[in-house]
């Protein structure tokens, strides 16, 4: 973990509820897709916890939604200011298990560390494909993102506005592949829990307290006992996860 003021290089919406933000940073402490920040917000409590989608020797890229008091105060920011931040937070994704086809599951904003993970698997040779969930055409984001890299790409939208109607288990049950890495809400894990033919990891979406393991505020149940989803995780094996 490493504590930094990082300036806002850029903050502009993707759609009318999610946004992305380009940090300057010192990435050094980040090693691996899937780990996170935390960023302190003038006039709150509480750090606010926020996935890696991308990074390279001196940005990071984050992408995030707006879903209450915190995220909404983040959309107010603008290039050139500065924000505490914590970063290389997490324990991110083992690409080691991955085999010659992964499968990538993002569901919403579980979409974002999906991209940092198909670049890396891409670069080692990987034929990836990616399944993109969404309720409807209106939240999509990234795909563009995704086919530019060179991944197979599916989307699903729970409305039938866009892609296969349905959810990302409707294509996920109809695909070859040698591993799988997800992140999203807990009914999507739960149904790729049931459908998954092959091991894999996720990556848990959970309200965290201090970030770093000290106040015990997110847990997960696992055969090995309680997992800390910020210290432990996010990122937990499939067969480890007490459901």
């Amino acid at each position: 973990m490493d504590q930094q003021f990082c300036t806002i290089l850029e903050n502009r919406p993707l759609t009318d509820l999610v946004w992305q933000m380009k940090l300057a940073a010192d990435t050094r402490s980040v090693t691996a897709p899937g780990q996170f920040v935390n960023l302190k917000l003038e006039g709150l409590y509480l750090r606010r916890p926020i996935s890696i989608c991308d990074w390279d020797d001196g940005s990071i890229t984050l992408i995030y939604k707006v879903v209450g008091t915190g995220t909404e105060a983040m959309t107010a920011l603008q290039a050139g200011q500065q924000i505490d931040t914590l970063v290389g937070l997490g324990n991110g994704y083992n690409l080691d298990k991955s085999g010659s086809a992964p499968l990538l599951i993002g569901g919403g904003v579980g979409v974002p560390p999906m991209y940092g993970l198909a670049k890396q698997l891409l670069a080692q040779g990987k034929d990836v494909t990616v399944i993109l969930g969404f309720n409807t055409r209106d939240e999509l984001f990234y795909e563009a993102e995704f086919r530019a890299l060179g991944a197979r790409v599916f989307v699903t939208t729970v409305d039938g506005s866009y892609g296969t109607k349905g959810f990302v288990t409707d294509v996920m049950k109809n695909l070859p592949y040698s591993y799988f890495y997800t992140c999203g809400p807990m009914p999507m894990f739960k149904a790729i829990e049931k459908t998954a033919v092959t091991s894999g990891q996720f990556s848990f979406e959970e309200r965290m307290g201090c970030g770093f393991g000290a106040c015990m505020g997110c847990t997960c149940k696992t055969k090995y006992g309680n997992k800390r989803i910020c210290k432990d995780g996010p990122v937990l094996e499939r067969e480890e996860i007490v459901w």
